[in-house]
């Protein structure tokens, strides 16, 4: 009996509906995995969007068939009224069903093999991205986006995926909607990746990130495995007899996914192959009627073995336990085997270690009472990747904390550092109502780490809760510090008194956690730790005042700057003088003490001494001074030789004088004339009384000539 074509409109439908409501999850997980940089929810985002193409194809089939169906209502009532011999021909007007068998027969294999390349393909790519990510050096660890959204989405997808599929495979019992098994098995996918994502953040939230590391690789081996399944199926339906009629499902339609979103189809395939094997049904006889009779007594016995079991307790070498009786303590066990009464008359309990982040996010690192523990008593550790230089006038974290110091000394108390009330620096009783000392305080942020480790466990564990304990240390601790602070000066915290606050503060805290966890007879039994190490690191002062700090600073390096120019200025002026700043040094100083020798009467000796050993010193200058010196000493042989060839002349006239005085008086008349007429121009006449003088007075450069210079001849 042929379907009807509302079976195949239902069927449609109800694929529709799948691929939105993947589609949807799609779209859910590509956002949450790219904003909180999921690769794991971006791996199952592609997975699931892949998914569309099958829901797609089996709408596009079912659809067709309802065309096809009613396109033969159609036929039927038209053959029925008008007789058979009109329509002899009439499957040349069935359209629907040509495109119904193209569709089998091509787009269908088409779109799986589409479905199936893409599948390996994009699980390759995602497969190498992955990889690197499973070593704990290039894991990054998530964020609280990832918890707060990555479980709500992985549960959604679980939960939607899981009841869809079921509702789907119960659909495909029918032969009428068999294909819309391969939607089931997308379905089913869907919830299987949204489960693994919620296991691997409650594991990571609760205990280690290797669930978490190894989805990233997990999920694309996961898409590996289908795409490989689709083209196995293809090849082996090449290859399987066919029969008139049939409908064969796609290669697309995945075996496995298909038991698992139908589990009681395995028991029933179980209990079929088992009869295949023996050749008869085994299910039938009486031995498996009398285990499937028995499997209550069995599951009680397994739980009963179970309860049993809780007897014993294994503890690892770094863990210690203690065993609660009715909620009081018993005792303590050590690491290894260990026995006590079964669940709940005893349990056994290990702390657990905790620590908050700068979020104010607690996170478990396992249970452990070993190992080196850390508390912040102040301004967390700056993040190295995003500060670049920690400087007074930068900000070295979120959330500075600030703590009260003396701005500066008291007058009288002599440094100021000192160990505490009544030391030098601080009064007497300070701290308890003077108000003259807590005026003058001032506020100084620091780096304060306290490493601590549990050394008894009891105490420990009734110190409080577990996210309790390392706010009460933190708060004892703190309360020291506090006290312990407003004891030193801001000058001595940043400077001398570094050295002795961190060994002052692991006394004092130690000595108030021994004080802790005081018992109802009065007796303290201490919080159960011991105080490793504190140190003081990054101390500053406040943004706001640091550049005051700066300048002073400034002006020390601005002085230390002008002495350094000056002595390169003297350098510079003694090595021009002398040529060698050391010889200019040795003649400053023997010239002061030839001073010193003249002012304190010193002998003539002792004088020409001094005086030859500046001569000395003289000879070896360069510079200016060697300058100088030959300057002067050219200038005394000019003046002595010009003086020499005077006195070597006027020897010469007075020989002249005295060998003809005429003669030398007619040269030295003659010589004083034509000095005293310079330039003009002299005449020589006789005794005439007439004298005619003619002169011509031109000029042979016309263009050029000086009227002056003409006048004047």
């Amino acid at each position: 009996m042929k379907a009807d074509y509302l079976n195949y409109q239902q069927a449609a439908a109800r694929c529709v509906l799948g691929a939105v409501i993947q589609g949807v999850l799609c779209v859910l997980l590509l956002v949450y995995g790219a904003r909180a940089g999921d690769h794991a929810a971006v791996t199952a985002a592609w997975m699931t969007g892949l998914g569309l193409i099958v829901w797609v194809t089996l709408a596009v089939v079912y659809d067709q068939k309802r065309r096809e169906r009613v396109e033969a209502l159609e036929q039927e009532a038209l053959t029925a009224n008008s007789g058979a011999s009109v329509f002899e021909q009439a499957g040349d007007f069935r359209v629907a069903g040509r495109r119904l068998a193209l569709l089998q027969k091509y787009v269908v294999p088409i779109a799986s093999l589409v479905f199936g390349g893409l599948m390996i393909g994009i699980g390759l790519w995602r497969l190498n991205s992955g990889k690197k990510l499973i070593d704990p050096a290039n894991w990054t660890d998530v964020s609280q986006l990832s918890h707060g959204w990555g479980i709500p989405i992985g549960i959604v997808c679980g939960l939607v995926g899981f009841a869809f599929a079921r509702y789907v495979a119960g659909m495909s019992r029918r032969p009428v909607w068999q294909l819309i098994r391969a939607g089931a098995g997308q379905a089913v996918a869907v919830s299987l990746v949204g489960v693994a994502m919620v296991v691997g953040h409650f594991v990571d939230v609760y205990g280690p990130d290797v669930v978490l590391r190894y989805l990233t690789v997990a999920l694309p081996v996961f898409m590996l495995v289908m795409g490989a399944e689709v083209f196995l199926l293809f090849l082996l339906d090449l290859y399987r007899p066919r029969k008139a009629g049939e409908e064969r499902p796609a290669a697309f339609d995945s075996r496995l996914l298909s038991f698992v979103a139908a589990p009681d189809r395995i028991a029933e395939s179980l209990s079929e192959a088992i009869n295949y094997q023996f050749g008869y049904d085994v299910s039938s006889t009486w031995l498996y009627q009398m285990m499937a009779r028995s499997v209550p007594w069995l599951v009680l016995c397994g739980v009963g073995g179970m309860w049993l079991a809780s007897c014993v307790v294994v503890l690892q070498p770094h863990q210690r336990g203690l065993v609660l009786r009715s909620g009081a303590l018993s005792r303590e066990i050590e690491p290894g085997l260990s026995f006590k009464w079964p669940w709940p008359m005893e349990t056994v309990v290990v702390p657990s270690h905790v620590e908050r982040d700068l979020k104010g996010v607690v996170r478990e690192r396992g249970e452990t009472v070993t190992g080196v523990r850390t508390l912040q008593l102040a301004t967390p550790p700056p993040n190295l990747d995003t500060v670049k230089a920690l400087l007074w006038t930068t900000d070295h974290s979120a959330g500075e904390v600030f703590y009260m110091v003396r701005a500066s000394a008291l007058v009288g108390s002599g440094s100021g550092s000192g160990a505490g009330p009544g030391s030098a620096g601080v009064p007497e009783g300070a701290g308890k109502g003077d108000s003259a000392w807590l005026s003058d305080l001032s506020m100084i942020a620091m780096e304060i780490p306290l490493q601590f480790a549990v050394k008894d466990v009891a105490a420990f564990e009734s110190l409080g809760e577990t996210v309790q304990r390392d706010e009460i240390l933190r708060a004892a601790a703190q309360r020291v510090v506090s006290r312990t602070m407003r004891t030193y000066t801001v000058d001595d915290i940043l400077g001398p008194a570094r050295t002795e606050i961190a060994p002052r503060l692991k006394r004092e805290i130690q000595a108030s956690f021994d004080g802790m966890n005081v018992g109802a007879d009065g007796r303290a039994l201490g919080a159960g730790v011991e105080v490793l190490s504190v140190s003081v690191n990054g101390v500053h002062p406040s943004k706001a005042v640091a550049p005051s700090f700066e300048k002073v600073v400034q002006a020390e390096q601005g002085a230390e700057g002008l002495i350094e120019t000056a002595m390169a200025d003297a350098t510079k002026t003694l090595t021009e003088a002398a040529g060698q700043e050391s010889v200019a040094r040795e003649m400053v100083l023997a010239i002061e003490e030839r001073d010193r020798l003249i002012a304190n009467g010193a002998t003539t000796a002792e004088q020409r001494a001094q005086a030859e050993k500046i001569q000395e010193l003289l000879s070896r200058c360069g510079g200016d001074v060697a300058k100088n010196l030959a300057e002067a000493k050219g200038a005394r042989w000019v003046k002595h030789m010009g003086e020499r060839a005077r006195a070597t002349k006027y020897a010469g006239l007075v020989g002249s004088f005295e060998t003809n005085e005429e003669l030398f008086r007619a040269r030295m008349y003659f010589d004083a004339l034509v000095s005293a007429l310079g330039a003009g121009r002299l005449y020589i006449t006789d005794d005439a009384k007439a004298l005619w003088i003619t002169t011509e007075m031109q000029v042979k450069d016309v263009s050029s000539y000086n009227f002056k210079e003409l006048s004047s001849d």
